[in-house]
Formats: C-alpha cells, sequence, structure tokens
C-alpha cells in the first residue's frame, strides 16, 4: 500500500477517494446507509449545503474544528465528541468533493474524508445528497474503516455501535436539514 502524503499528516490506507464511487479496500469494515428525505430541488440544496459546510457533523453533536469553511479537496477537520480530557478528536483531511449544480436533475453533492495519524480509526468516510430523476432526494453515507491501532481494535463492539450511533446521528441532521424552512 503506497500512502499518500498530505501538508500535516498521511492518509494511510487503500482505495483513497473510494466512498466517491462506493468502492472500499478488502479487509475494511463497510458502511453504507440511504434514507429519502423528500422531493424537489430546495430540499436537495438546503442538505447540499449543509454537507458542504460541516452543519451534518455539528447536528450529530461532534464539536468541529476545520481550516475552511466549506469542505473542499485538501481541507482539514477535526471532529470530536466528550469533554475535557475525555474528548475524542478525529482527524480528517477531504479527499474528494462534488458541488451541486444550481438546476437540474439528477444529480449529487457531498464530500469524503479520509482518517489522518490520531484518528481512531484507518478509512474515509462520505456524506452525499442526490436527487434523482423523479425528484426524490436521498442522503447516503458511506465509510470503510479499521481500527487505528490495537487499542481501538480491543473495543471492537464498542467502536462499532459508536460508528452505528454516529451515522444514525448523521441522517438525523440530514432530516433537519431537508426540512428546515418548509411551511407545516
Amino acid at each position: 500500500m503506497k500512502a499518500k502524503r498530505t501538508a500535516g499528516g498521511v492518509l494511510n490506507y487503500p482505495c483513497i477517494g473510494g466512498t466517491e464511487h462506493g468502492s472500499a479496500p478488502a479487509g475494511y469494515a463497510t458502511v453504507l446507509e440511504e434514507v429519502r428525505l423528500g422531493t424537489g430541488l430546495p430540499v436537495y440544496q438546503r442538505v447540499a449545503a449543509g454537507i458542504l459546510s460541516w452543519e451534518l457533523q455539528r447536528r450529530a453533536g461532534l464539536r468541529v474544528r476545520t481550516d475552511s469553511p466549506r469542505a473542499v479537496p485538501g481541507a482539514r477537520v477535526a471532529s470530536g465528541f466528550g469533554v475535557g480530557p475525555l474528548r475524542l478528536d478525529a482527524p480528517c483531511e477531504v479527499v474528494w468533493v462534488r458541488e451541486p449544480l444550481p438546476a437540474g436533475m439528477p444529480q449529487s453533492a457531498g464530500f469524503g474524508y479520509g482518517a489522518l495519524p490520531g484518528h481512531p480509526a484507518r478509512g474515509e468516510e462520505s456524506f452525499e445528497v442526490e436527487i434523482n430523476g423523479n425528484g426524490e432526494v436521498l442522503v447516503r453515507i458511506r465509510a470503510f474503516s479499521k481500527p487505528g491501532n490495537w487499542f481501538y481494535a480491543a473495543g471492537g463492539l464498542v467502536t462499532r455501535a459508536a460508528q452505528r450511533h454516529v451515522t444514525s446521528r448523521y441522517i438525523e441532521g440530514a432530516r433537519q436539514l431537508a426540512v428546515e424552512g418548509q411551511l407545516l
């Protein structure tokens, strides 16, 4: 495996950018969650804006520190949860971005980021919203990962449960973004 050297670390997993096309390296655990959020270009645009501005991570209850207000290739972000010395930060680097188009269907927007040294996992995660030809809006969370070190490998069941929990929080955040601004 050849590691990709970046400005402040190394993306040390195979298949860098694989979440953009749904590919994952052999031996990595995978996650794929896809949920219908509603219909129409306004719903799609709200969710795309929230994904690309890190709002999805914030709505999942994560503290977000980043060097860019939007997801752009090469942007660094550390999201974390917990308090004080029990805070777990997960540093990542954006490896691909797809911007929304002003009009037209079908299309998709989102980004994928890869784990940097210090992250509890090695691998990649992506956040994407799609509007299909019928105007239906779907959010897709995709990931592949392995524990970053022996400590996280030892807590395998807890680590997988935490990933499932955070993924469900991302989905809930996308649902919130989808309905904001609508008259109820």
